[in-house]
């Protein structure tokens, strides 16, 4: 994708080979210290390889907004913001203990089968897999360094990738503190500005700009399109998780429900339910492991209380904010093209 248009298509195919070649030769490094090893460096390629490559796309476009071409060397740090984004989903799917991911096996449960003679098969599997999420968020520091970006321009953004790590870690360590505690809305969008939207929009955005030299005015412009919208991306996903298609998701559904995460959809639950509604849901949340029937009775009192329209009300609210952000940038016409569009990408979608 060299051209002026936006074009998802292609450039998620020029993401994707760069990832596929650097995170191959790395995996094929870890395997020579010993054959023993394949099983991990699978599971770090299989890490790898999905994702609509989002986090990659912000980060170009915060680059080509600020007025630089397109770049192979820029398209290489891009597509460093994937292998944060892949580390993040292995150690998020070991904590949530989630079974599935896009249809497949998360890391933690594919890699028992390496260790069958182990005396904890599981407990060794999960180990297996956190060094395995460690080593993706390595690589990504190692693919960012090694893009052929100049030294100058890399460290205009070496604070934001300290940032970056900073604040996703906060957000995954705040999801754990509150897991379990009473719904509270405010508690869970701070989670979700933590642990998602400032890594999976902001962040990149603002990488790209930093590296392209933005000022701190467009600085402040993109923070204001990045945060609203990388909310509305995260608000999307936990509607997604217990109303979306599970086809389509590729997950368990249910499972934030069944960890008693903290999601803004259900603090909304909470938040417009009676006392009789309220006194239901600890009922059928208190249950060890809910079945299919007591997700769907917790269903029907979301919907009872409208709680999936108010969330959706908050991802236009969020989207719009976004976009009149954008619009105050004065962006180049294909930047501000791109980044519309991604926009709708990140809140609208099925998956």
């Amino acid at each position: 994708m060299t051209s002026e248009r936006w074009e998802p298509v292609a450039f998620k195919a020029r993401v994707d080979e760069v990832l596929q070649r650097f995170v191959a030769e790395e995996a094929g490094l870890l395997t020579l210290v010993d054959p023993a090893l394949g099983p991990v460096a699978d599971q770090v390629e299989e890490a790898a390889a999905s994702g609509k490559r989002l986090r990659a796309a912000f980060c170009y476009w915060g680059w080509r907004a600020v007025g630089q071409p397109d770049s192979a060397a820029l398209l290489r740090a891009a597509a460093s913001m994937e292998l944060v984004h892949a580390a993040a989903v292995v150690h998020d799917d070991l904590i949530d203990d989630s079974a599935l991911r896009h249809g497949r096996p998360t890391a933690h449960v594919a890699l028992r089968g390496a260790v069958t003679h182990h005396p904890q098969p599981a407990v060794a599997a999960r180990a297996l897999a956190m060094l395995a999420g460690d080593l993706l968020m390595s690589l990504a520091g190692q693919l960012f360094v090694s893009s052929g970006l100049p030294a100058a321009y890399l460290g205009r953004a070496r604070p934001l990738w300290a940032a970056l790590a900073r604040e996703l870690i906060a957000g995954e360590c705040l999801e754990i503190l509150h897991t379990g505690a009473a719904p509270d809305t405010a508690a869970s969008l701070k989670v979700v500005r933590y642990k998602t939207a400032k890594y999976t929009v902001e962040q990149p955005l603002l990488i790209g700009a930093v590296l392209g030299g933005a000022d701190r005015r467009a600085c402040e412009g993109f923070t204001a399109y990045g945060l609203p919208l990388g909310e509305a991306f995260q608000l999307r996903d936990d509607l997604l998780g217990l109303f979306g298609d599970r086809e389509l998701t590729g997950k368990a559904d249910g499972d934030d429900l069944r960890g008693r995460r903290p999601t803004a959809l259900l603090a909304e639950t909470w938040r417009l339910a009676g006392e009789s509604e309220r006194a239901r849901l600890d009922s059928l949340l208190g249950r060890r492991d809910p079945d299919g029937d007591h997700l769907a009775a917790v269903r029907e009192v979301m919907r009872r209380v409208k709680a999936p329209e108010r969330v959706e009300d908050m991802i236009a609210d969020r989207v719009a904010e976004a976009l009149r952000a954008l619009d105050e940038l004065r962006l180049p016409a294909p930047a501000a093209a791109a980044l519309t569009a991604l926009a709708s990408s990140a809140a609208v979608r099925r998956s």
